[in-house]
């Protein structure tokens, strides 16, 4: 909350990095607003693929996984968790199977936030939906699990319900008065909200969940064709260098916020860049199914996937021709298949 309490000194002079930063996101919302309207049929794929990466890789960041094909199992709902990592990524789905379907009536406040957290859980027998009952910290570890050094400490766990609530209060009053960027102001409560770290566990997790949240409430919905999950995933080591030179003094309101903001705003637009990179090639081979079949595949939450899982994701496509596009690629030198009779197959290249 403590970015919120004088927004003027935190926001009020947006270096011109972040203005440009800003221009290019309203343009990437603008295109992908058009194609949507234009080509709603051809972006079906680019959902499906999005909801896979996005549930994995949240959970990947705190080194929550399962088997690649166990992952799109479970977030196509085939199947039941049989272990806690898959509890908690069966969670995270069902928090943005609500995102996705309800975000527009879904507000903004600690009951949702508690709500969420508490889903995340659904399937797991550890309570969900309870701020944090002991202190907690982000810090570096080295290989060997070794702390190297503490990134930030959040707010008491007494003072967090009061903190949550200011937030959520500041927030709702400065989208309303409307003296600042959108974007800024949702990046800025993301930032306060990890800075207050409500949670015993879950805090990146939920973080990002409500990143995808603020989003669609400011416009911005390429979370549902690309996950900005796996962007912070393939980015995290600048993830958490930008929290760290962005958190020193936040306790006192003196921070310096734009570190944040800028890796922010630059997740914001790698998305949209990859939108309009998959939709262009969609449209090129207009929806076809070779197409698809290569988008998924360049797509994929891990390198390694099966010939079941290509199945799964394009039950409309014939095994035959999905057999044919990857013998394409494996001619092609992208992808290779180590095992008997071809049914697991490696990624070696996207750039394709």
């Amino acid at each position: 909350m403590q970015t919120f309490r004088d927004l003027d000194k935190h926001l009020g002079m947006v270096p011109s990095r972040s203005a440009a930063a800003l221009a290019e996101a309203s343009a990437g919302r603008g295109r992908e607003e058009a194609f949507r309207r234009q080509n709603p049929q051809v972006l079906a794929g680019l959902m499906e693929v999005a909801l896979i990466q996005s549930s994995a890789s949240s959970n990947a960041i705190e080194q929550i996984t399962a088997a690649p094909g166990r992952v799109t199992e479970l977030v196509q709902d085939k199947t039941t968790p049989e272990s806690r990592s898959e509890e908690e990524i069966s969670g995270y789905r069902k928090v943005l199977d609500t995102i996705h379907s309800s975000a527009e009536h879904i507000p903004l406040k600690t009951s949702v936030v508690l709500q969420f957290h508490r889903d995340i859980y659904a399937f797991s027998p550890t309570p969900g939906g309870r701020f944090k009952n002991t202190q907690n910290e982000v810090a570096r570890f080295d290989q060997q699990g070794r702390k190297l050094a503490v990134i930030f400490e959040g707010v008491s766990p007494f003072e967090t319900p009061a903190a949550m609530d200011e937030l959520h209060e500041r927030f709702a009053d400065a989208i309303k008065s409307g003296s600042h960027a959108p974007l800024l102001l949702a990046g800025a409560y993301v930032f306060d909200f990890l800075m207050i770290h409500p949670f015993n566990d879950g805090n990146g997790r939920m973080s990002r969940l409500l990143t995808l949240l603020i989003l669609y409430h400011c416009g911005h919905e390429v979370g549902r064709f690309i996950s900005l999950e796996k962007l912070v995933e393939e980015s995290e080591e600048t993830y958490y260098e930008s929290l760290e030179k962005s958190t020193a003094g936040w306790d006192r309101g003196k921070h310096d916020i734009w570190p944040w903001l800028n890796y922010f705003l630059g997740i914001v637009n790698a998305a949209y860049t990859e939108f309009e990179a998959r939709a262009g090639d969609l449209m090129s081979g207009r929806g076809s199914k070779a197409m698809r079949i290569k988008l998924y595949v360049r797509s994929s939450a891990s390198d390694v996937f099966t010939f079941d899982e290509v199945q799964q994701a394009l039950p409309d496509i014939s095994a035959d021709h999905i057999r044919s596009e990857l013998r394409k690629l494996r001619d092609a030198g992208v992808v290779e298949s180590p095992g008997r009779g071809r049914r697991e197959w490696r990624r070696l290249s996207t750039a394709f």
